[in-house]
């Protein structure tokens, strides 16, 4: 009876798993083993987890997985050892490492609770690996539009994909399906379990599938929806007769112009393309051609005219013909008048013209000195000065033909006498004595101008040049000159059509020494001043006697109340020179008595 109530007293095992897991090749699958018992508050106190696998070869069973809440072991020597782990808790998940195709079969899990009983559930693992990308390969043969019976077209393949993929043909993106077309497949199962699909499409052309884009789609299963991959399209060669004929120029593009290589093309609508015969209208004569190709080279204007081409085919389409106008552009050399060289005196005017003979319009820009100084054929130069020496270039170009230009040049050259630098013809300056000034002159010209100075007032050897030098358009010299007086310079310039002079005037000064001398003599003034000062301060006080040795007399002259006469003699010349200097500003002699008065 105990025993009876006990059992009874058991909760039962309930288990659930799902039907199927899916998971990409390569990657982690989890298959959850959920348990409970229906009786939450008398659960078993051991429960045994079990996880079995079906075998490839045939339908039976084999354990890869035990273990409960004291131990999880996996079985070894299974092709699933290293690659499980299984929790302990009730989810009891069955983790899968590095899923292979192999693994596409069914998993058991088996729940033993004793007294609970036991259950037991099976999910079936779905391995998924997209295949490779489509290839596709059309017949590089040609097809005629005359066979019969359908003709391959070309061939797709997708490989390596795992469960089967499918193939289906599009033409100019339509899909296609028998009986309008024949498709053969072929499936391979590789020795890695992975599938490779072929599929051949065979079609009956026509003349408009020339222009027509074959293409292969592979759809495959993923985990959870199915995917697609488009491959390339294809184009077919379609055999057909030549009913049409058209002539182009292939290169250059755009205009042509002397010089170019020109490479005229034919073409008709028929395939294979036929042999061409080019002809020029006038002279009417066949020319040397390469098959479908015409070479001109180099092209020049006599080159200009009207060519055709004619197939040269089977069918009877001799009177087919194709034509085009080709026209030869040309820019001939920039003719410059004045040419060369042109003279001119300062103050002249002149007109100069740059004319280019084209088959274009052309435009043309003056430049001087790399900047643009006209536009136009003609260049008008008026009241010329030196700054107008120089080259002068004309560019022609032809604006819709960029590549065709040309260039020509005049070297206008200004002449006259010598022109100096600067706004100042005399320059007035100061400086002091024993100093070194230094006189610059610049003087401009055709001819080129010589310097030459004239310095009055200074020793040949107080002054030097110390700069002298020239180029195409100007002379300049610099000449370092001592001051030790007054001084009066000049700068000659001069060539053969005149002479310029700058005077310079330099006044020597002598401000410098002057100052040191005064403030000499207004140091001594002050000091004279600070020593008489003392002497009388001490003297008030008492602090000096009238003499060392000397007898002091003292005599009361006729005095007013408030006055004080004090007489001193000194038999010494020295303190009493130096004292009645100090005092008096004058020198007494010994025998002199002198009168302090003092106010008080």
């Amino acid at each position: 009876m105990y025993m009876s109530l006990c059992f009874s007293a058991w909760a039962k095992v309930e288990l659930t798993m799902h039907e199927s897991v899916e998971a990409y090749l390569g990657d982690s699958a989890q298959i959850p083993c959920q348990y409970s018992f229906t009786d939450a508050n008398n659960e078993p106190s051991f429960v045994m987890i079990q996880w079995f696998v079906r075998a490839v070869s045939d339908s039976s069973r084999k354990r890869i997985f035990y273990g409960d809440s004291n131990q999880q072991v996996v079985d070894n020597n299974t092709e699933y050892s290293g690659r499980i782990q299984v929790t302990s808790d009730q989810q009891g998940i069955l983790t899968i490492q590095d899923v292979q195709i192999s693994d596409e079969r069914e998993f058991f899990c088996q729940v033993n609770g004793l007294a609970a009983g036991s259950a037991e559930g099976k999910t079936h693992l779905r391995v998924f690996a997209p295949p490779d990308a489509p290839v596709i390969e059309g017949v590089p043969a040609g097809i005629s539009v005359t066979n019969e019976v359908p003709s391959k077209v070309a061939s797709c393949e997708a490989q390596n994909g795992f469960p089967k993929p499918n193939i289906t043909w599009y033409r100019n993106s339509l899909p296609v399906f028998p009986p309008d077309v024949n498709v053969l497949i072929l499936v391979t199962r590789e020795y890695s379990g992975f599938y490779s699909v072929q599929s051949t499409l065979e079609y009956k052309v026509v003349k408009e599938d020339k222009d027509a884009h074959f293409s292969c789609e592979v759809s495959f299963f993923v985990p959870g929806a199915i995917r697609t991959v488009e491959s390339n399209s294809v184009n077919i060669t379609v055999h057909y007769p030549t009913t049409m004929v058209e002539l182009w120029k292939e290169s250059p593009q755009g205009l042509v112009k002397e010089g170019d290589t020109v490479e005229l093309r034919c073409q008709g609508d028929g395939n294979p393309p036929p042999p061409f015969i080019f002809s020029r209208e006038q002279p009417d004569d066949d020319l040397e051609s390469r098959g479908d190709v015409l070479i001109l080279a180099p092209v020049s204007r006599k080159d200009s005219g009207i060519y055709q081409c004619r197939p040269l085919d089977s069918d009877g389409y001799t009177e087919v013909k194709g034509e085009m106008q080709l026209t030869v552009h040309y820019l001939d050399p920039a003719v410059v008048v004045p040419k060369d060289s042109e003279f001119m005196l300062k103050g002249e005017d002149l007109t100069a013209t740059c004319n280019a003979l084209s088959s274009l319009k052309t435009s043309t820009v003056w430049y001087k000195d790399g900047k643009q100084v006209g536009k136009g054929n003609t260049l008008h130069l008026q009241d010329v000065t030196y700054e107008t020496t120089g080259e002068y270039i004309c560019e022609v170009t032809v604006p819709s033909l960029p590549a065709l230009h040309t260039s020509g040049s005049v070297h206008i050259i200004v002449q006259g006498g010598p022109q100096l630098v600067g706004m100042d013809q005399e320059v007035q300056m100061e400086e002091a004595t024993g100093r070194v000034v230094n006189l610059s002159c610049e003087a401009q010209g055709h001819p080129l101008p010589s310097i030459s100075w004239n310095i009055i007032g200074s020793q040949v050897s107080n002054w030097h040049e110390v700069v002298s030098k020239a180029n195409e358009h100007m002379t300049h010299s610099v000449v370092s000159v001592k001051v030790t007086s007054d001084i009066s310079a000049q700068c000659n310039a001069s060539n053969d059509m005149g002479t310029e002079v700058k005077a310079f005037s330099v006044k020597a000064s002598k401000t410098e020494g002057s100052g040191v001398i005064i403030v000499v003599i207004i140091l001594c003034l002050l000091l004279l001043a600070i020593l008489g000062s003392v002497l009388y301060f001490l003297h008030k006080k008492g602090k000096i006697p009238c003499g060392r040795s000397g007898k002091q007399e003292i005599t009361k002259e006729k005095t007013t109340k408030d006055d004080i006469v004090v007489e001193m003699k000194s038999n010494t010349k020295n303190e009493e020179a130096v004292l009645l200097k100090a005092v008096n500003g004058d020198k007494k002699g010994p025998s002199d008595k002198v009168t302090i008065v003092v106010d008080e």
